[in-house]
């Protein structure tokens, strides 16, 4: 079943909203076995005409987005109705709804909300819990000479379109799709290794394999590996995928690095605080941005000048002076000092060059020194080089600190 989404509106196109609509649906339709095979962008007005006329041909299921306001840019129900040839009459149900909204709210009920209780005949009527316009739902017409498809109706605002995607279609479409195959999808998110390398190891391989799907889904120093088929041939591959890929993988199902990281120091009841120069915070951020992190994360340290190293962390003066804030020793001060004033099983320091200046021959732009330390356990420093933009360095050197605390957790 060929399923696309035709979204409205002018201000998705100039970049005033983050068009999320794709991601969104992409991720609750896989579970039906259903796929978008096409998202088709158009600002407000006549292109939404020639949208429609496009795609009815070409698929089985329309989702559409915005355009079911009140105001004259919203026109989407109205141009439906007239290439579907079906009359727009009032849904006195609706009207009540909206008025009630209206009443709930202490707004004023405007005669321009009407356009809203129009339905084109035969169309059911979603309900909005969360705004005045209405979702419409028009089955699809199977006759050769005017063939359309299921044709869902929504408002754009995701806070209305969710929730009534949720409820009312979804149920919808799984009564479509009773009885088909469903594949599944399963995500090797590896840390440390390239996507060419990855399709070296095994990628290559596997695409040979009739009914497997294979990709990849790169980003800085982390690349997703892809599998879709049946439940039983995924469960037959995964021994392979584990012995080729290993300590690379960090998840099975796509999770993010700190979040695995958060989890695991859960499981295992231990905690673990930061000291940060060159990353300014975002290692704590990452950790902090998983829910339940307040268990293992008691405090962090953005000790950016050398006076907050040697105050707040205790790194020694002399050190500083003698190898420089970029140094394998001052690294290793600030993962400890952070560890023993936190009180934590671990703590780890960041301190390098994010540029665009501050370069030296023996310590270039990119540079960044990372140490892991652990209570009762010798601590760990190392090198790492990244010649970047400063947010990606910050990205790759908070990865890089935690990939090691996620190795040394098991």
């Amino acid at each position: 079943m060929i399923v696309e989404v035709l979204n409205t509106g002018t201000e998705l196109l100039l970049g005033s909203v983050v068009n999320t609509h794709a991601a969104y649906f992409g991720g609750a339709l896989f579970p039906l076995g259903l796929r978008l095979a096409r998202q088709t962008t158009v600002p407000d007005g006549a292109p939404i005409r020639v949208a429609f006329i496009e795609a009815f041909p070409r698929c089985d299921v329309l989702l559409v987005t915005g355009g079911l306001g009140p105001t004259t840019d919203d026109v989407t129900r109205e141009l439906a109705a007239e290439l579907l040839g079906r009359r727009l009459v009032e849904d006195p149900e609706v009207l009540r709804a909206i008025q009630a909204r209206c009443d709930r709210r202490g707004f004023a009920f405007q005669e321009r909300m009407r356009r809203q209780t129009m339905v084109p005949e035969g169309a059911t009527v979603l309900p909005n819990d969360h705004g005045t316009a209405p979702g419409l739902y028009l089955p699809a017409v199977e006759r050769p000479a005017d063939r359309t498809p299921h044709i869902f109706l929504l408002p754009g605002p995701p806070r209305e379109l969710r929730p009534m995607f949720e409820n009312h279609v979804l149920p919808r479409l799984r009564e479509l799709v009773a009885g088909s195959a469903v594949a599944e999808a399963r995500v090797y998110r590896c840390v440390g290794i390239g996507e060419s390398m990855v399709e070296a190891r095994i990628g290559l391989r596997l695409s040979e394999i009739p009914g497997l799907e294979v990709g990849y889904c790169a980003r800085p120093n982390e690349v997703d590996f892809r599998l879709i088929g049946a439940p039983s041939l995924l469960a037959e591959l995964e021994p392979q995928v584990l012995a080729e890929l290993g300590d690379f993988i960090v998840s099975h199902a796509g999770e993010s690095i700190e979040s695995v990281v958060v989890g695991k120091l859960r499981e295992q009841s231990r905690s673990v605080a930061t000291a940060e120069s060159c990353t300014g915070g975002l290692l704590a951020h990452r950790l902090t941005n998983v829910p339940g992190a307040s268990e293992i994360f008691g405090a962090g340290w953005v000790t950016y000048a050398n006076e907050m190293k040697i105050g707040q962390l205790g790194v020694d003066a002399a050190l500083l002076a003698e190898h420089g804030a970029v140094s394998e020793p001052v690294v290793r001060q600030m993962a400890e000092g952070a560890r023993e004033r936190a009180g934590s099983d671990f703590a780890l320091a960041t301190t390098g060059i994010a540029g665009p200046g501050g370069g030296m021959p023996e310590k270039p732009v990119g540079t960044v020194w990372l140490a892991l330390a652990e209570r009762d356990q010798p601590t760990l420093a190392w090198r790492a080089f990244f010649p970047t933009d400063r947010a990606t360095f910050k990205d790759l050197a908070t990865q890089a600190a935690l990939d090691a605390l996620r190795k040394r957790l098991g």
